[in-house]
């Protein structure tokens, strides 16, 4: 799924329409779809008005849209044969059907029943759909994205919600050691903190972009999005959530957070340890969710995002667009790195780096990031760097002010 610097780009304006959040062995997802670019273009789940999908600034299907845990999941449903006719679609989906009933346990009559109410969405095929052929792509700007998320109504409405839910963000931060600005930007990323969480009927979301994806190019994402559809249908029969009236982002990301059903499933908690988790009402279940999310992919108590390091000249040598940090502070340091000033012996040092780049393509230039382990855990959130950048300086805002 990695090209050999960064994941295949999306558009700027897919990136900017939904979000999501994805499982640990989903590396590789974004949020929802691989649309989105670690440098470039938010993919994730999270997101934005524009399409009815959510208000953030993230991209199709934030948290947890990959194709891991789907054991529905079969190759044989390759949409690169494109059915036709509704009547070879719907003989596929029943196939699908009959096989997640069996492999999951499921009444097999309510899978297929779930199933034919699915609807094609035109829209949402749309929006996912490639750029066409010819068509020059937007260039990448990190200071334009930033622009959208880093801004004075985001950071005034931040700060309200930190107060408003102080306790709840407190309590999370106990808990997880995950800090409050840093979910608290998360979610205001994602749904402007709850205000936008998507119209597209997630039910018929999944099930278009899992049938008819539009680039028969990439069945990979036609798999992720048919193992997330394999997900809802079985939340929806345990009674976990109501697949027929559940609304989120156009690439099925749902509720406060903007999780993806496999999400739901596995990252998603009460803050009170009840049975019942609401995500789309229950702000202090969507910050526990969001906390336990990062610390479920690696987030690590008391360490910061970023490394306080000057970087060399030829640092861009370093940057290998990948979604984890493999270098450390010796090699950093024969590279020509040296502590920023007043920086000391922290534990940062001991700890795994990577170099991000966040470009502004039209001018040629590069902002370069030392980044800790806790930077790339919010990059599984929604496979992006400009995303976790986002984040990131969104959070420095929200404690600033």
């Amino acid at each position: 799924m990695l090209c050999p610097r960064r994941l295949v780009l999306s558009s700027l304006l897919t990136a900017l329409l939904c979000g999501c959040a994805s499982p640990p062995s989903e590396t590789g997802k974004t949020s929802a779809t691989d649309a989105n670019s670690k440098t470039g273009t938010a993919s994730s789940t999270n997101s934005s008005t524009a399409s009815g999908a959510t208000a953030g600034a993230g991209s199709a299907g934030s948290a947890g849209a990959t194709a891991s845990g789907s054991a529905s999941t079969n190759s044989r449903f390759d949409p690169a044969s494109h059915p036709q006719t509704e009547s070879a679609r719907r003989a596929i989906m029943q196939r699908f059907g009959v096989e997640l009933a069996a492999q999951r346990k499921l009444s097999e009559p309510k899978v297929l029943k779930l199933l034919d109410e699915a609807l094609y969405n035109p829209t949402v095929a749309r929006i996912v759909a490639p750029v066409a052929a010819g068509q020059p792509r937007a260039p990448r700007s990190w200071a334009t994205y930033r622009g959208r998320v880093v801004e004075p109504i985001r950071i005034a409405q931040g700060q309200a919600f930190m107060q408003q839910y102080a306790a709840e963000l407190d309590q999370a931060t106990a808990r997880y050691g995950v800090p409050q600005n840093i979910i608290a930007a998360i979610i205001g990323v994602e749904t402007l903190y709850g205000k936008s969480q998507g119209t597209f009927r997630v039910l018929d979301s999944l099930a278009t972009l899992g049938f008819d994806y539009p680039d028969a190019s990439r069945p990979d994402r036609a798999e992720m999005f048919r193992g997330q559809l394999a997900d809802l249908i079985e939340l929806d029969l345990t009674g976990r959530v109501d697949a027929r009236t559940l609304k989120g982002s156009f690439a099925g990301a749902v509720g406060i957070p903007q999780f993806m059903p496999g999400s739901i499933k596995r990252f998603a908690v009460s803050a009170r340890g009840a049975q019942e988790i609401n995500l789309s009402t229950n702000m202090a279940d969507a910050i526990a969710s969001v906390a336990n999310f990062l610390v479920e992919h690696g987030w690590q108590r008391g360490l910061p995002t970023y490394a306080p390091v000057r970087l060399p000249a030829s640092a861009d040598k370093l940057v290998d667009g990948g979604l984890k940090p493999t270098l450390d502070w010796p090699q950093l340091q024969a590279a020509g790195a040296k502590l920023a000033p007043g920086a000391k012996d922290a534990p940062w040092m001991r700890a795994a780096l990577g170099v991000i780049d966040l470009p502004e393509e039209s001018a040629g230039t590069v902002e370069l990031r030392t980044a800790t382990q806790n930077f790339f855990t919010i990059t599984l959130y929604n496979r992006s760097y400009f995303y976790a950048a986002s984040v990131t300086d969104l959070a420095s805002a929200l404690a600033d002010n």
